[in-house]
């Protein structure tokens, strides 16, 4: 089935925040044979929109073709609102229109970055812990007090709104989606295409030394987690990491969070997860004989862990995204 999806441009956005779902979502990765997104730009009024860079020293140097209008949301399954323009301005009242009608007709709604402000500005983040940029944060708390703005993660998926902080952690959510919506291999396959990390979990830290380890470091964490990967079948504990590095439990812990963001075990649990979902796309294998294969160890624990991070069942995520058929 295809899903249309509606990338919703305001005057003055950042042209890298609207380039990253256009790339991702525009075209489907050459290995990929099923349905993909039926994708459309728009915008209120005017389909040619200034851009920025970002930067104060390329002023107006971007401009943005946006083909449809605001109607466009009226049906579209996602709503994508990149970074806001200007986060003094208040949107038009057509756009927060626009964008309440198509959440309370069941749309998911998606914000990147400083796109927030005008989900915030039709009233759907009161209450809500959203996602934001560090730097935008502060004006958020200011102008929206009811919304909790929360600068240590990369993004928060709520089921019905995703918000997603800056630049790279729009591209984590987008490939976030993709996975939600066609699996693993899908978004592994359109991170390999644009050459970045297939997956960085939402509640990565926003700002680490070190986001990802690189493996040419002599002294990163990179082959002890290769280590690990290789092992998640097995019971893995911070102090069996930290044997392998050949280090005390404290310092792996520090060294762990410059340099992925997270602790040992969260990101154990989280590479688990991964593991258990592409097991259940492409193998026939039991949920028993899964939980065992990646680490979980029975079938309610990794339908609790399921539960809590995808808000479904193993057995609803393999009829969604299963390619391989149960003989």
């Amino acid at each position: 089935m295809t899903r249309s999806l509606a990338i919703l441009v305001v005057p003055g956005a950042p042209i890298f925040e609207v380039a990253i779902p256009c790339q991702l979502f525009g075209s489907p990765p050459p290995s990929h044979t099923g349905p993909w997104y039926d994708v459309r730009l728009c915008s209120e009024g005017s389909s040619r929109l200034r851009g920025s860079s970002g930067q104060d020293d390329l002023p107006g140097a971007f401009q943005i073709v946006a083909p449809h209008g605001l109607d466009a949301l009226e049906t579209a399954d996602t709503v994508i609102v990149p970074a806001a323009g200007n986060v003094l301005d208040d949107p038009s009242p057509q756009v927060v229109e626009a964008v309440r009608a198509a959440h309370a007709r069941g749309a998911r709604i998606v914000s990147l970055c400083s796109g927030a402000f005008v989900l915030a500005a039709a009233g759907l983040l009161d209450g809500r812990r959203t996602a934001l940029h560090w730097k935008h944060a502060p004006v958020l708390r200011e102008r929206f007090p009811s919304v909790e703005a929360d600068t240590s993660v990369l993004y928060i998926d709520d089921g019905d709104l995703l918000t997603g902080a800056g630049n790279s952690a729009g591209i984590d959510l987008c490939l976030h989606l993709i996975r939600q919506d066609l699996g693993a291999d899908v978004a592994n396959a359109v991170a390999r295409q644009m050459v970045v990390p297939p997956h960085r979990t939402g509640g990565q830290a926003q700002y680490v030394e070190t986001p990802l380890p690189p493996s040419g470091r002599a002294d990163g964490l990179a082959p002890v987690l290769q280590w690990a990967l290789a092992r998640l079948d097995r019971p893995l504990t911070t102090a069996d990491l930290a044997a392998r590095a050949g280090l005390t439990g404290r310092t792996l812990i520090r060294r762990f969070h410059a340099e992925t963001g997270t602790t040992p075990l969260q990101w154990l649990l989280a590479q688990r997860v991964i593991r258990a979902r592409e097991l259940l796309e492409e193998t026939d294998l039991s949920i028993d004989l899964v939980a065992e294969k990646c680490g979980l160890g029975t079938a309610p624990n990794l339908r609790t862990h399921f539960a809590r991070e995808l808000g479904v069942t193993p057995s609803e995520y393999r009829r969604a995204h299963r390619r391989v058929p149960v003989g």
